[in-house]
């Protein structure tokens, strides 16, 4: 996982591989230690290889405390799990990896 600051205080911190209870923590951890105050938090989700339910409650978790979007495009098991749960409305999708304007 890896963390960079974007252009109008955007941070973006590229996920891979895979999430779930036992590694989900380090991304919460990164958010929240490196990316505190930000206007947009852009999570790169494209090398996501595996995600559960530990990963989406974490999603819900940051959307609910800042401006937050997914680049993608969203890997089909990830896409499949907000898709069966309902929460793919919730989140705003960035099919060009992120980038703003």
């Amino acid at each position: 996982m890896t963390v960079r600051s974007g252009s109008d205080s955007v941070y973006v911190v590229a996920c891979s591989g895979e999430f779930d209870q036992d590694t989900v923590g380090l991304l919460q951890a990164a958010c929240d230690r490196e990316v505190a105050g930000c206007e947009l938090l852009v999570l790169d989700v494209k090398n996501v290889s595996f995600a559960d339910s530990s990963f989406l409650n974490t999603l819900i978790r940051l959307r609910n405390t800042r401006p937050l979007a997914l680049a993608g495009p969203l890997p089909d098991q990830l896409h499949r799990l907000l898709e069966l749960t309902g929460a793919l409305p919730l989140f705003e999708v960035r099919e060009d990896g992120g980038r703003t304007g």
